[in-house]
């Protein structure tokens, strides 16, 4: 595969709203350096692609037992269970699956597919102020291929917007920031320990690649997925202000309301989610925590 004229993609998301100006075009693009444990995509977090069971949709014809080449499929309870060590992701299985029970997370596209879908809104961006929109996973972890894409866009001048968790090389940013108009960026726990502790990686090249953003003299919007009893802690809130005073006072906040909207996606990749049991943070919480960004001066907003 030409990583550069080709990647991995998960979903294209057209006509949304609520991730940057105006209506929007987003491109989710697969594969993860961090495992979050609140993680919403975790279809996303992998490369590869992946096979995912909605039981709900079966109807017990067992068609995909027979048709799967590497016999990595068996009937069980419930329903159809999956060998993930035997199972190569061939997609025999989802092509003979009327029902859409088996369907593949991931799908190969060329930059040229990928922006005759984009071009396809041109009209709704120029009308609204909207654009494309960069996510994932992490969009950078596929970096020659976004730079690509970010590339072709703005030969249309179309607005570009990445959703990013910031762990990439800075060279990947670097090459990105002509063709980039905003940065939502995810500031998650201040503490490298913790950071470790909740998402598997060191923050130390996060916090590095914000600061040289902002230097840089990008448009950067900090994102924080606000998840009870991890980030919402009086350490951490003071902790991401001070770090925010230091490097970008001002800068905009939006605070992202933990949620389990993605929770059931894990049974179906023979995943385990483990804040299973964890309440979202109730509207006075949020409020609470608005106010104490607002004090210090930052601009906020919730659920954007």
């Amino acid at each position: 595969m030409n990583t550069k004229n080709e990647g991995v993609i998960s979903e294209i998301e057209r006509y949304a709203i609520k991730d940057g100006p105006g209506i929007r075009t987003v491109v989710f693009l697969k594969g993860c350096p961090l495992k979050c444990r609140w993680c919403a995509n975790p279809e996303t977090q992998k490369s590869i692609y992946q096979l995912m069971y909605w039981p709900n949709r079966c109807i017990a014809c067992k068609q995909c037992i027979l048709e799967c080449p590497n016999n990595a499929l068996s009937w069980g309870n419930p329903g159809i269970q999956i060998c993930r060590a035997d199972c190569a992701s061939c997609g025999a299985c989802t092509q003979i699956c009327n029902s859409q029970a088996l369907t593949m997370a991931g799908q190969h596209k060329t930059a040229d597919e990928i922006m005759q879908i984009i071009l396809k809104d041109l009209p709704y961006y120029q009308t609204s102020g909207g654009g494309v929109t960069f996510s994932g996973g992490e969009a950078a972890s596929q970096g020659e291929f976004l730079c690509k894409l970010a590339k072709e866009c703005k030969k249309h001048r179309i607005s570009t917007c990445i959703e990013t968790c910031g762990y990439a090389k800075w060279e990947i940013f670097c090459e990105l920031l002509p063709y980039i108009d905003y940065f939502f960026y995810d500031l998650k726990i201040i503490d490298e320990k913790d950071h470790m502790t909740y998402t598997g990686v060191s923050n130390k090249l996060i916090l590095d690649n914000f600061s040289r953003l902002i230097q840089a003299k990008a448009d950067v919007t900090v994102r924080i997925p606000v998840i009870p009893g991890i980030n919402n802690t009086q350490k951490n809130v003071e902790q991401t202000i001070r770090f925010l005073l230091e490097q970008a006072p001002g800068c905009p906040v939006s605070l992202l309301p933990y949620h389990r909207l993605g929770a059931s996606k894990y049974d179906k990749l023979d995943m385990e989610y483990t804040l299973a049991e964890l309440a979202p943070p109730s509207e006075k919480e949020m409020f609470q925590l608005k106010e104490q960004f607002v004090s210090f001066g930052f601009p906020v907003r919730i659920g954007e």
